[in-house]
């Protein structure tokens, strides 16, 4: 448990500075892009993360759930075989890129080269996934928090110096700012692949058990293809959903131009800042899945109900005020940062959405670490489809526009994590008030 705590306040700690700089590249990318430019730019995001999702093909996960559950002598097997097949499915990827990324539409209102940086960024997140799995895994947590730092670190210099000695037109500089993105990706890919290939040279010399590829590839899939069909899943609904949002507010009489506007300021604006503290949920998850793994497969029912009671308190401890923060300083927030009062009334109305999500994260990492992944995936489609049916009836209306897809938003993360929390303590015999109630649920 001090493990587990250590790793959650190392990851803190770095992802605190990491998002802080994260903030600031927002705010030079707002200031750069105008509110037209920053919904173009937050539009294409959503597909980034979706390639991002395909290529890292969920390996941190299932990797880092292997070496947690498995015995020590099995390691290097694992990585062995593991590393053989993310290579093999690199190069398909890469191969399938190149030929589909032309024809995807979503690409035609962005630079040319934007489509090149994406077959790119492929095997950068592809072989750093595999890293990222055996450092999770070993609960070194201190290298994943310092790449992660170092990441946003060289994004922000590299945005920075390039907005600040040129000057560039709309499409051009949401170019730039994708390709500082890559850039940033290929400094940790440098760090952290490095930094495993002098471990797995160490682990060659030590007495290993061999596993078959038949064996390793069945284990990673088991884990591999529910979780990257849950990922995929909330990548595609992301993408999608600036469009829907854009539609649904054109419904209303509003021009494509000022959809973009608001959508701009709604996801540039107020869910920046709203999901500033989120970074604390994310270190929780990267904690969790290798600590619930183990204890799951110890079967240590114990733990898994001590480490629940005391994720949502930490969780609690930070969410409640930081939506209070949210709601009475929202103008000031808005203003101070992104120079925009129009933005405030947003952030004000997603304090739900931003509050369940703090809490509907970390019971995501668990529900992946007690092997419940479908059922995270089954909630999520449902939880989807009721937020995505609600933004487009409400969005649509003259009467409610951004005002009710924002309840769609909020509706969503509520029913999700309600779902998650109710299927976690469901799992491991405790009740909705965190006491015991029965036995572990294999």
């Amino acid at each position: 448990m001090n493990i587990f705590f250590r790793g959650v306040l190392l990851l803190a700690a770095a992802a605190l500075v990491g998002e802080s700089i994260e903030f600031i590249v927002n705010m030079i990318l707002a200031r750069q892009l105008g509110e037209l430019g920053l919904g173009h730019y937050m539009s294409i995001f959503p597909t980034v993360i979706l390639i991002i999702i395909i290529a890292s093909l969920e390996l941190p996960i299932s990797i880092s759930k292997f070496v947690a559950e498995k015995e020590e002598n099995q390691h290097y097997s694992m990585l062995k075989h593991a590393t053989k097949l993310t290579l093999i499915l690199t190069a398909a990827m890469i191969i399938i890129a190149v030929f589909i990324l032309p024809y995807i539409p979503v690409f035609n209102s962005y630079h040319p080269l934007v489509r090149w940086l994406m077959v790119l960024l492929i095997p950068l997140i592809s072989l750093t996934s595999i890293a990222r799995g055996f450092f999770m895994g070993k609960q070194q947590m201190g290298k994943l928090a310092f790449s992660n730092l170092f990441r946003k670190f060289v994004q922000l210099i590299l945005l920075a110096g390039i907005y600040q000695l040129f000057s560039f037109d709309r499409e051009t500089a949401i170019l730039i700012a994708l390709a500082t993105f890559v850039g940033s990706e290929l400094v940790v890919f440098v760090y952290l692949f490095t930094a495993y290939l002098l471990q797995f040279r160490k682990m060659k010399y030590q007495s290993n058990q061999d596993l078959s590829a038949g064996e390793v590839t069945k284990s990673l899939m088991a884990v591999t293809i529910p979780t990257t069909g849950l990922r995929l899943f909330h990548a595609f609904t992301n993408a999608v959903q600036p469009f829907l949002i854009k539609y649904s507010l054109t419904l209303t009489g509003l021009s494509d131009v000022a959809a973009t506007e608001q959508f701009g300021l709604l996801a540039g604006v107020a869910i920046t800042i709203g999901f500033f503290p989120a970074f604390i949920a994310h270190s929780l998850l990267v904690v969790l899945i290798p600590t619930v793994s183990e204890a799951t497969a110890k079967k240590d029912v114990d733990t898994l109900k001590m480490l629940l009671i005391r994720v949502m308190k930490i969780t609690a401890a930070y969410g409640f005020p930081a939506v209070i923060i949210f709601l009475l300083f929202s103008e000031k927030l808005t203003v101070m940062f992104f120079h925009s009062a129009s933005a405030a009334v947003y952030l004000e109305l997603l304090w739900p959405c931003f509050l369940f999500t703090f809490f509907l994260i970390p019971l995501q990492a668990y529900l992946i670490g007690l092997g419940l992944i479908t059922t995270a995936f089954i909630q999520s489609i449902w939880s989807t489809v009721i937020s995505f049916f609600l933004m487009y009836l409400l969005g649509s209306q003259p009467s409610f526009g951004m005002h009710g897809v924002i309840i769609g938003m909020n509706a969503g993360s509520v029913l999700l994590m309600l779902l998650h929390y109710f299927s976690v303590c469901k799992a491991i015999g405790i009740t909705f008030w965190l006491s015991a109630r029965n036995n572990f649920q294999e």
